[in-house]
């Protein structure tokens, strides 16, 4: 199915992709660094916390309220406080992020059903790990409320919680299927982009304008190795993710490869028209540089999409990552059915089709 010619090309490209120890190793071992340190370092979790008690009731209330705290499997150590000073001082100077304090009066209150309130300081230098420190306790001081209304008379209403797909919020569960759509994007834009500034910079870009080759064959067989080369690293993700990261892969895996060429395919029309506009590899660098921040962004990888204003939103549905994370996300976490895959996929394939389109366009007049 494919001519002598166009395979010839591809071989080549691969060669001159594959050659270089340097690059072989390039090609491998940092997409497998990039999976394992964002796998652990981009992560909202506050864990090895420090939480100040201040306990000035000593009643069994505020004991199992301590207890439920000491339990977190995020919470290190509870520093035990005497006085109202002693816990001002251990915010001012960073000896915990967090102080519980109980009022003389707290158990006695529960125990006659008036309520009862928890005093709660967080140091406020560390603005994003306190307040996912306060959404801890606040949700141990719920559970513990919760049992304290399951001993007393049924109330009229009840609210029962919930979590779909990731049961116990695991937060490499939503972090490890989007590393697979950003790290393939950067690693296949990288490959790709250096493709004509390479031949340029070398000067074998006129002895290829020479050459037998047919436009449409150089520019295949361009496309071609970048593609292959982010089948073979997406899939060294999925047999990771779920072997080593424990990050279910519940979807179908045949529809996630379909969708995974087309994602591909655009990608790779995005970095040739990169590298065709480059007349240097260090500007198809900077050119791939300043195209992958903004596809990482409006990815959704950061921010819901939804909560975009509706202009940068319309940018963010050209935006492959976009439809390819709903893909990935879906396929390993949700068992997505064929007829939402198919939903995701038909947009890369017209983004794909447009960006091929505009690249084989540009490349033709440069090759005129």
């Amino acid at each position: 199915m494919i001519g002598a010619r166009l395979r010839a090309i591809i071989v080549k490209e691969l060669w001159a992709i594959l050659r270089d120890p340097k690059a072989r190793i390039t090609l491998i071992v940092p997409p497998i660094l990039q999976l394992f340190l964002f796998g652990f370092a981009s992560t909202l979790e506050v864990t090895s916390i420090r939480v100040g008690v201040l306990d000035m009731d000593g009643g069994a209330y505020s004991q199992e309220v301590i207890q439920r705290i000491a339990g977190s499997p995020n919470v290190a150590r509870i520093v035990s406080l005497r006085s109202d000073a002693e816990l001002r001082q251990a915010i001012d100077r960073q000896q915990v992020i967090a102080a519980v304090r109980f009022g003389p009066t707290f158990s006695a209150d529960i125990a006659a059903g008036r309520g009862a309130t928890i005093g709660a300081i967080y140091d406020g230098r560390r603005s994003n790990a306190a307040q996912i420190v306060s959404g801890y306790i606040e949700r141990i001081a719920g559970d513990v409320g919760a049992g304290l209304s399951a001993r007393a008379p049924p109330a009229v209403g009840q609210t029962i919680v919930t979590h779909w797909f990731n049961p116990n919020l695991t937060y490499l569960w939503f972090v490890m299927p989007a590393l697979v759509v950003i790290i393939a994007a950067v690693s296949s834009l990288s490959v790709v982009s250096q493709s004509v500034a390479r031949e340029r910079e070398l000067g074998t870009f006129d002895q290829l304008m020479v050459s037998p080759f047919r436009t449409w064959e150089i520019l295949v067989g361009k496309m071609m190795p970048p593609v292959i080369i982010g089948i073979a690293n997406v899939t060294l993700f999925v047999v990771l993710i779920p072997t080593v990261f424990g990050v279910p892969l519940t979807g179908s895996v045949p529809l996630f490869y379909v969708a995974l060429i087309f994602y591909l395919l655009a990608l790779t029309g995005i970095g040739m028209l990169i590298s065709t506009l480059s007349m240097t590899q260090q500007q198809a660098f900077l050119g791939m540089f300043l195209a992958s921040v903004p596809l990482i962004i409006l990815s959704g990888y950061a921010s819901p999409v939804d909560n975009m204003p509706d202009w940068l939103r319309m940018i963010a549905y050209a935006n492959p990552p976009t439809w390819f994370l709903n893909i990935c996300e879906g396929v390993f976490l949700k068992a997505m059915p064929a007829s939402e895959i198919l939903a995701n996929t038909w947009p890369l394939v017209l983004i794909a089709a447009v960006t091929i389109g505009a690249a084989s366009m540009l490349f033709r007049s440069r090759m005129e």
